[in-house]
């Protein structure tokens, strides 16, 4: 008879569903199966017993094969009551499979090294292909119990085969032991997972085999504490299938973060997939509704194509994981213990002042600092606006404070804050104000935020604005005065200019420490400490000469050290050499460019 699916189109063997999606989508009719009690009887084979007891694995299949040989077609098969006999019977004790499994095992063995489609079976049960897939449901409890693979072939369909570790069973008649999904604690079960995707992948594995596996994982594992968390969140099958896959990926791959085509084989169609691909895009799916996933923002700037798992998810579901702390390092921020050390020079009254945000930025007294201003009711937070010429040592200055008193550095850069559209600047600033937030909150040293060579940003706003970009500015602007008066943490701002600095952003800036360029008995120590080759008479003459700042001074000795190298520099003409360039970069800073290339 005729099948039908959900459609009520008839399926037939040219019309057959060939691929893994296809399969899923019938709706197999039940009436396909029947058939009347002596019809039946006539199609089933006559006994799968024999007079002789089988003794081996190897042994029952054959016997099973013969029997297979020599009947009419498989109808039999879908009815169970027929499928019986010793070497049945031994092989379900054996491999722990249903009666119907075992029939269909031995004729897969019979047929490896092979793959085998459901042409294949069809073929070699004499039924049509519609009833052969009839049977799929038998063929993955085999895949789901590890005995059989699941793959697509080069040209997509479907096919089964006897894996290597069956064989070995089988030939060493060894006793088969279904997966022991049963484990000791939360990272073992994520270790578990994390196997069992390895072992599936490439296979083109069900996604609903992926399923079932989580669930009979999560099933038999109710007692840890990551099962007790993801049982408590409303979640249908598939959401926790992706929660689990992503924090195996956090805990055992070590990997932050993830983008959505790597939750592509978790889904059973294209269609499907993009749906998904467009919710978590748009922040609609339920895994970021319930504040389980986020996009990553790297400088402020919301990517939603990269998604994470969220702080308080980690929190909650990784707690017993001692891995998880260590996994908290943000992305985008410098790291003080990567910060090289670098000697400054500075003159006495700016020593002085850096000395003292140095003493502020210390863990200990900056946190009795924010208790205090607590405590009379003052506003918390830290601005400072470091402003100079260029060269003076800002930035490094930034840098140097970082290193000394363990903080983090979180470097704005405006490039890739500014955008064209109308409005994303202003969300972009929101972000990067809202992560910074967030890492304060989940760091107990809060780190730094950087506003570096910020002449633009802190600018004069302007009165009545009517271009866009004017408009935009001046938002831009507005919203970063709201986030330094209500600011918990540090801001520092380097910038070269001061004359234009908007006098609200003036105020905002609890402290200003202007950069001069060094004196000459500075400049003496610059030209020593970049060159210790240098005589002392010789950084005394280039001080006294040449008004640089230490910018300046690193650039020439940089230069002298790779004309060095590609033409020697004798040291009898080493300070002539030294003057040469000096002039040359004294003349270019002094005429607003900077000139470039060898001197010989």
């Amino acid at each position: 008879m005729a099948n039908q699916n959900k459609d009520n189109k008839k399926i037939t063997v040219e019309n057959c569903p060939n691929t893994l999606e296809e399969l899923e989508s019938m709706t197999l009719d039940p009436e396909m199966a029947e058939l009347e009690d002596d019809e039946q009887e006539d199609l089933a084979p006559t006994s799968f017993q024999t007079d002789k007891e089988p003794t081996t694995l190897l042994e029952a299949i054959d016997n099973v094969n013969i029997v297979l040989d020599n009947m009419k077609d498989g109808l039999w098969m879908f009815d169970c009551s027929y499928c019986h006999g010793n070497n049945i019977d031994y092989l379900v004790s054996r491999l722990h499979i249903t009666p119907i499994q075992a029939a269909l095992f031995s004729l897969c063995v019979e047929l490896s090294p092979n793959s085998i489609t459901y042409s294949d079976l069809a073929c070699q049960l004499n039924l049509s292909k519609a009833r052969a897939m009839a049977l799929a449901p038998h063929l993955d409890g085999l895949v789901r119990d590890r005995l059989m693979k699941m793959e697509k072939d080069f040209n997509g369909r479907l096919c089964y085969n006897v894996p290597f570790h069956t064989i070995r069973v089988l030939t060493t008649d060894s006793d088969f032991q279904p997966p022991r999904r049963k484990v000791k604690n939360d990272e073992d079960l994520l270790d578990y997972f994390h196997g069992y995707l390895n072992e599936v992948q490439g296979e083109g594995l069900s996604h609903m085999l992926i399923q079932e596996e989580v669930e009979a994982l999560l099933d038999e594992n109710k007692g840890l504490h990551i099962v007790e968390e993801i049982n408590k969140i409303d979640l249908d099958e598939r959401d926790r299938m992706l929660l689990l896959f992503v924090c195996e990926r956090l805990v055992v791959e070590r990997e932050n973060e993830f983008t959505m085509f790597d939750l592509d084989d978790l889904y059973p169609n294209r269609g499907e997939f993009q749906k998904a691909r467009d919710d978590f895009r748009g922040g609609t799916h339920n895994l970021i509704r319930a504040g389980l996933l986020e996009h990553t923002c790297n400088n402020g700037i919301v990517n939603p194509d990269v998604l994470t798992l969220s702080q308080a998810a980690r929190k909650t579901l990784l707690s017993d994981i001692k891995m998880a702390v260590a996994s908290e390092n943000v992305s985008g921020l410098v790291a003080a213990k990567s910060l090289q050390a670098k000697e400054l020079f500075y003159s006495e009254k700016v020593a002085k002042q850096v000395d003292g945000l140095r003493l502020f930025l210390e863990r200990k007294k900056y946190k009795e600092i924010m208790k205090r201003l607590g405590e009379r009711f003052h506003r918390g937070g830290l601005t400072v606006l470091l402003h100079g010429g260029p060269g003076t040592g800002k930035t490094e200055t930034v840098y140097q404070l970082a290193r000394q008193t363990g903080r983090d550095i979180m470097a704005v850069d405006m490039s890739s804050i500014k955008s064209k559209w109308v409005g994303e600047t202003e969300q972009n600033i929101k972000a990067l104000f809202d992560r910074y937030r967030a890492i304060v909150k989940k760091y107990k040293v809060a780190p730094i935020l950087l506003f570096n060579e910020a002449d633009a940003i802190f600018g004069v706003r302007m009165s009545g604005a009517t271009r866009s970009v004017d408009k935009m500015m001046n938002s831009m602007q507005n919203i970063i005065l709201q986030e330094m008066e209500t600011l918990d943490g540090i801001l520092i701002a380097t910038t070269n200019l001061t004359e234009n600095l908007d006098k609200a952003f003036d105020r905002r800036f609890l402290y200003r420490i202007e950069f001069e360029r060094p004196d000459k008995s500075v400049r003496a120590r610059i030209w020593h400490q970049m060159m210790p080759e240098l005589e002392e008479h010789e950084c005394e003459a280039l001080a006294e000469r040449f008004d640089l700042s230490g910018g300046q001074i690193e650039n020439v000795a940089r230069k002298f050290a790779i004309n060095s190298i590609l033409y020697g520099e004798p040291t009898a003409k080493r300070l002539e050499n030294l003057t040469e360039l000096c002039s040359e970069e004294n003349q270019g800073r002094s005429n607003g460019f900077h000139r470039v290339g060898f001197v010989a």
